[in-house]
């Protein structure tokens, strides 16, 4: 008997695990499905490189995606503690003031604005630069400038600004506009996800339990109320029972799964699966949301990049670097530069987001080159317009669920991934950095005109990894959850991670999934939200 239950062990339910079990009368049980995150390539940064293909992950494919030559790509989900923020490549960015402030004022989400959720974005942040207004020092997320980037990464930021792009050393500040290098979630050289900088410092707590390798098989909802949840451990199948609240915590792709799998669903799907319907929602797993990444890969006229430490020697001396000095290679996160920047001169904030890794073959799917020294730029358009859908393959909890993506669905999501891969090309093509590149290896002189682009993007373009709004939050009574994340029609059951973005964030996703959930954790707490509580306290300071 718990009173709280999380399933989901990933960015958010790490946050909310630690934040929950802050009061000390409240027993809180966190289940994961993956295994604890012991491997040593999670917590090395460059380790990123191991993880994209790896046994960490669900070993999604997705649907056929008509609109990207009828493909089923790779669609890698942490199954690990940590999820996402275990096996990402440690980008920390949030986004726009306006993406938060659009769900707040156009979404049907009032308390989501950029000024109502900044505060739990500096509660999370332990910066170890930056201290102002946009960042926080002391919270458990650690935040770091990269130890040392690789030379070809600066030439990549000089080579933004030689094609116009002005330099920005912070993603997350005032202004998004720009290049740089990327900020990371390290601290010390090792990567610091939700597992080792929220939950890892307290789990000597006694009110709260751990438990890993658990499958949430489905919800207990009991005269139209979640009163627990049944799991899967060790070949067994086990009940635990929560007094005040479940909070499903398991992502874009979980936590609909989890919905449906317990009757909380489109009626008649759910009818057709032979699954009870407990309570007829018909968004459920609607309004997924995904950036559509596109790869420029070249190969280089000599070793410039990270790609030489392949090599046995080289390897071992980048590894006796980082055990002595925690410098070197293998505090790289990989995908250390890139920047914001607009495909649409129109659009009021930037549409398009790049990432500089200096190597090449390092995300599965993504070519390396011949000569083993190469370079990638990927790009996506920030906020597609496409909506794709997560459904049951059948009733049983342990088969995966059909992920439709539906990329570029919309034609003006194909334009502007067009014109975001002809930037790519524009800024590999400037002087600071072309003297380094031997030929674009790929897409190559081949793919000139519009029409050959566009069929480059619908054969090469991939997911991102930042799916999103598969339960949606709003005030409508369509929306699966309200704006404090209560799901609509069940009492004490609430969704708290990426899944309840209305819309994509102009960003990686890691962030904001750890800000939902700090403030997911107040809403469950009762406690007044921190920029109501701020502006209460000045108005009480110009009173006294």
């Amino acid at each position: 008997m718990y009173d709280y239950i999380i399933v989901g062990g990933g960015s958010a339910g790490c946050a909310l695990a630690a934040r929950l079990s802050e009061d000390e009368d409240a027993k809180v049980l966190l289940l994961e499905a993956g295994p604890p995150d012991k491997n040593r390539y999670i917590h090395m940064p460059v380790g990123f490189f191991k993880m994209t293909g790896g046994s960490l992950t669900w070993g999604l494919r997705t649907k056929a995606v008509g609109n990207a030559n009828n493909r089923q790509m790779l669609f890698p989900q942490g199954k690990v503690l940590g999820g996402g923020g275990s096996i990402n490549a440690l980008v920390f960015t949030r986004g726009c003031p306006q993406d938060y402030d659009r769900w707040a004022d156009e979404e049907g989400c009032p308390g989501w604005s950029f000024e109502d959720v900044r505060p739990y974005f500096r509660k999370s942040e332990d910066n170890e630069i930056f201290a102002d207004d946009y960042h926080g020092v002391g919270g458990p997320l650690g935040v770091s400038n990269l130890i040392s980037p690789s030379p070809l990464t600066k030439v990549f930021v000089q080579a933004c600004q030689e094609a116009g792009i002005p330099y920005n050393p912070d993603f997350n500040g005032a202004k998004q506009d720009g290049c740089g290098i990327y900020q990371t979630t390290t601290r010390d050289g090792r990567r610091c996800s939700a597992a080792a900088g929220y939950l890892r410092p307290v789990l000597g707590r006694k009110n709260l339990t751990l438990l890993t390798d658990c499958l949430v098989t489905g919800l207990v909802i009991e005269a139209g109320r979640a009163t627990g949840v049944s799991y899967a451990r060790n070949g067994r199948l086990v009940s635990a029972r929560a007094n005040r609240e479940v909070i499903v915590a398991a992502g874009a792709i979980g936590s609909p799964k989890l919905l449906l799998l317990s009757g909380i669903g489109p009626a008649d799907e759910l009818r057709a699966h032979g699954i009870d319907v407990v309570h007829d929602a018909p968004t459920v797993g609607r309004n997924l949301q995904d950036h559509f990444d596109v790869d420029v890969v070249y190969e280089l006229n000599g070793p410039h990049s990270l790609d030489k430490y392949a090599k046995p020697h080289m390897m071992l001396w980048a590894g006796l670097e980082y055990t002595l000095f925690k410098t070197g290679p293998v505090t790289s996160n990989i995908a250390e530069g890139g920047g914001f920047w607009y495909a649409d001169s129109a659009a009021p904030t930037p549409d398009t987001q790049f990432h500089f890794l200096p190597g090449a073959g390092i995300e599965a799917g993504v070519p390396p080159v011949p000569s083993g020294a190469g370079c990638t730029l990927n790009s996506y358009f920030l906020r597609p317009r496409s909506r794709g859908t997560v459904t049951l393959s059948g009733s049983d909890p342990s088969a995966a669920p059909i992920v439709d993506p539906n990329y570029i669905d919309d034609p003006y999501d194909l334009k502007i991934s067009v014109d975001g891969l002809k930037i790519s090309r524009e800024i590999m093509s400037q002087k600071a950095i072309s003297r380094f590149i031997k030929k674009e290896h790929f897409p190559g002189r081949q793919v000139s005109s519009q029409t050959e682009h566009e069929d480059y993007v619908r054969q090469y373009g991939r997911t991102a990894y930042h799916p999103v709004g598969t339960c949606r939050m709003g005030s409508d009574d369509a929306s699966v959850v309200d704006t404090e994340l209560k799901v609509r029609g069940i009492d004490g059951l609430r969704v708290v991670d990426s899944s309840v973005m209305p819309s994509l964030i102009s960003s990686n996703t890691n962030a904001p999934s750890i800000m939902i959930a700090e403030k997911g954790a107040d809403l469950i707490k009762g406690i007044l939200p921190a920029v109501q509580a701020d502006r209460q306290a000045q108005q009480g300071g110009h009173h006294g």
